[in-house]
């Protein structure tokens, strides 16, 4: 888990967060952003992401609560990923929280292959979001 102090209001942040098809404009770690469908972004909604030297994975949004946090889980291989954002206010800005879990029988050699890049790619998200999120105050 990797948590940054973000000198914006949560809204703020919620937007940088939320706006997934932007990622690839601020996020050095992710290539491509695809919704797989035309509804507004929600529990169930599907979408695929390209990342540098990484599998192109197709996310499921498990859970969504619209200013405050989403889940999503992608599967791969015998592994359950499962990512969560999560923002909270703090006196003067917010609080943002990215998490990542894998599980399942393939989850520890995966985790040894690819355990200290996936560590990385989440604190430079953290702080990338955490800059563009300053930006729009």
């Amino acid at each position: 888990m990797t948590q940054v102090e973000v000198e914006a209001p949560p809204e703020n942040v919620w937007q940088v967060v939320s706006d997934v098809e932007r990622w690839p404009e601020f996020l050095p770690t992710v290539r491509r952003v695809e919704p797989l469908g035309s509804e507004e972004l929600g529990p169930g909604s599907l979408v695929r992401i390209s990342q540098p030297w990484m599998p192109v994975l197709t996310w499921r949004i498990t859970e969504w609560t619209p200013g405050r946090s989403f889940t999503w889980q992608a599967r791969s291989g015998g592994v359950t990923t499962t990512a969560t954002h999560v923002i909270a206010p703090r006196d003067g800005g917010s609080t943002l929280t990215l998490g990542i879990d894998q599980t399942g029988l393939a989850a520890p050699l995966v985790g040894l292959l690819t355990g200290r890049r996936t560590r990385r790619y989440v604190e430079t998200e953290a702080t990338h979001t955490k800059r563009r999120a300053e930006q729009s105050v």
